[in-house]
């Protein structure tokens, strides 16, 4: 299953070609158990996805890390599509960057991938001593063959968005991507466009600012993220730091596939909305609002007004459809992106949330809704949580969801999703008029884990997906 051809490298040749792909079989996603009360490890879980196997819709293989309270949250490749043209190199390692314990584990997916097993573990200190970062989050390999891990601080806390650079064949610490001094003051992801010498990374915020929960005192403080960083991908430095208009924690962010585009977009979770990052003409970046939630007023809930929490945003390998979650409000959203500067709502629905009808929030004022939406029950299970890691199929018509956010948010926001394990769902895609359908036969209860109750995370295909993988 790691990607092989006579003459070419890992993944396609281009997004295009990746449509063409073979159906998913098997998913890779990590179960979280740090702030769930159970002393465990987190572990990377093996899911069958195959409707033809007798064992689908189950967790087919669990591997646990050697350590606690990692928080692994998400995961890459030690080489995908960026190095199609390298015929000796194989997807064939899952990077695990810890969120909180600032760890890495490199995961053997190659030598059996109904299997996985652990191949290297990189410690914190090696990470603090050789690059003074910590609190890793999103992991690309690139086409030098190298990967790299962007970061949330530095090794005490304190806000420090750099970038952790691995050898991609020994997963030795090589140092930091950007020149010493050079990191951005906040960081969380990034995606980089080579044909035009940029990079853009986003920011959450410190690491002692989010890690034991939300505060919404931190946001008047200014403590949380409102910008983009556009960096130099030849000379490692940021060119442009984008102050976004209305943008509050600007969290998970996606050029357009194809290489030659100079836009994408990015979601701002707080301020709920969709921004558009585009390049001018004299070479400078801006970004505009395309996409805007309104909030809900409402009762019984932290604050008088709920925004929808968009935490993740993906767009279909054809650029044609972008596809996001709002956590809190509770739905999943499909709009048509054939036109970048004007979305068109084409596909919703409700799997969840924190306003359904019965619970304990009373929605006063709603500028979508006539009325709160039915809790969700699918093969017998009351799904808790909201809508949050998403991952379409290569041909488009699959979206699998998973409804964790990050542990110590999942037990302040939905205290039920601690106690119950989160869920993974399918939702069926409609992509020639666009429209979103539950399947009703899939659910993978994470509530049910050997261990007890465990939160599951971000999804991977053994192939390669749309988040994973960048084409140059």
């Amino acid at each position: 299953m790691a990607t092989k051809c006579g003459s070419c490298g890992p993944g396609y040749a281009t997004p295009l070609e990746a449509m063409k792909g073979p159906r998913e079989e098997i998913v890779y996603l990590p179960c979280i158990y740090r702030n769930t009360g159970i002393e465990a490890p987190d572990y990377l879980a093996t899911v069958d996805v195959d409707p033809k196997s007798p064992q689908y819709c189950q967790v087919i293989h669990r591997l646990p890390v050697p350590n606690l309270k990692d928080e692994l949250h998400h995961s890459g490749w030690n080489t995908c599509s960026s190095c199609y043209g390298d015929s000796s190199k194989a997807r064939s390692k899952l990077v695990l960057p810890c969120l909180i314990s600032s760890r890495v584990y490199v995961v053997d997916v190659g030598t059996e991938p109904r299997a996985p097993k652990l191949h290297k573990v990189i410690e914190p200190e090696d990470i603090h001593a050789k690059c003074g970062l910590g609190y890793l989050h999103t992991s690309h390999c690139l086409a030098s063959g190298e990967v790299m891990i962007s970061t949330l601080g530095d090794p005490k806390g304190n806000g420090k968005g750099g970038f952790v650079l691995l050898d991609g064949e020994t997963f030795e610490v090589k140092g930091t991507w950007e020149k010493p001094g050079g990191a951005a003051p906040l960081g969380y992801d990034f995606w980089y466009q080579p044909r035009h010498n940029v990079m853009i990374s986003t920011e959450w915020a410190a690491p002692n600012v989010l890690r034991e929960g939300f505060n919404p005192a931190d946001v008047e403080a200014g403590l949380y993220g409102s910008h983009l960083y556009v960096w130099d991908w030849q000379r490692h430095e940021i060119v442009q730091t984008l102050p976004l208009q209305d943008g509050l924690i600007p969290l998970e962010i996606r050029f357009l596939h194809n290489p030659a585009a100079a836009q994408g977009f990015v979601g701002c979770a707080l301020s709920s909305n969709i921004q558009r990052f585009f390049k001018n003409e004299g070479g400078t970046w801006s970004a505009e609002k395309v996409i805007q939630v309104p909030p809900k007023k409402v009762k019984g809930w932290i604050l008088p007004e709920m925004p929808g929490l968009i935490t993740d945003i993906l767009l279909s390998l054809d650029d044609r459809f972008l596809y996001f979650s709002n956590w809190l409000h509770g739905d999943l959203r499909q709009y048509d992106i054939s036109d970048p500067q004007k979305p068109r709502l084409t596909g919703q629905l409700f799997l969840g949330g924190s306003i359904v009808k019965g619970g304990p929030v009373q929605v006063l004022e709603d500028q979508e809704l006539k009325s709160q939406p039915e809790p969700l029950v699918v093969k017998g299970k009351r799904v808790a949580g909201g809508p949050q890691m998403i991952q379409l199929s290569l041909d488009g018509k699959r979206l699998y969801v998973t409804t964790s956010l990050y542990s110590a948010w999942d037990k302040q926001f939905y205290p039920d999703l601690i106690r119950e394990g989160s869920v993974m769902l399918q939702v069926d895609v409609d992509t020639v008029k666009g429209g979103l359908k539950l399947n009703p036969n899939f659910l993978v209860d994470f509530g049910k884990e050997p261990l007890g109750p465990a939160l599951a995370h971000e999804l991977r295909y053994p192939g390669g997906d749309c988040s994973s993988d960048i084409w140059l």
